[in-house]
């Protein structure tokens, strides 16, 4: 007997900064769900994500006024076996994520992609998907969550 098993897809998205480019949306098509690690800038970009799948929101230092308001500073969920701490700035996660049961942590704010393993715990920053800042690259990140593993990647959206 086969057992089926499940994969949840969540699309990692962070600093868009008022921008929805259709890059990022046609790279979030598909995903069961959306995890938007801050600086969204504006309700309507939440709107559009929604339009795709449900999201998951952190308020970064960007957003501002009552609709961020109600946002979260950081935010903890769990998919399948993995919970996963979304946090806007890297610099203000104030625990010790593998001694919390903690398997991914998804940050934002720098501008820069960054996928790591340390301790047990993947780190992903899927970068800014808004406009472009300095020579970083402008990109996007999906989460692939099997039962208690995940793994990361890191998509560009421009060339």
């Amino acid at each position: 007997m086969n057992a089926r098993t499940t994969i949840s897809r969540l699309g990692l998205i962070s600093d868009t900064h008022n921008l929805v480019r259709p890059e990022a949306l046609a790279h979030l098509a598909g995903c069961e769900a959306i995890i938007h690690a801050g600086d969204i800038c504006e309700q309507a970009v939440l709107d559009a994500l929604e339009r795709i799948a449900p999201v998951t929101a952190v308020r970064g230092n960007n957003d501002t006024g009552a609709w961020a308001r109600a946002l979260p500073t950081h935010i903890t969920l769990t998919v399948q076996q993995v919970t996963i701490l979304v946090v806007h700035d890297i610099a203000d996660l104030k625990v010790n994520p593998r001694s919390e049961g903690i398997g991914v942590v998804v940050s934002g704010h720098s501008h820069q992609p960054l996928l790591d393993e340390r301790d047990g715990v993947l780190f992903i920053n899927p970068g800014s998907a808004g406009p472009r800042r300095f020579k970083l690259p402008v990109s996007a990140g999906l989460l692939v969550v099997q039962g208690a593993h995940a793994t990361a990647t890191l998509h560009p959206l421009l060339a």
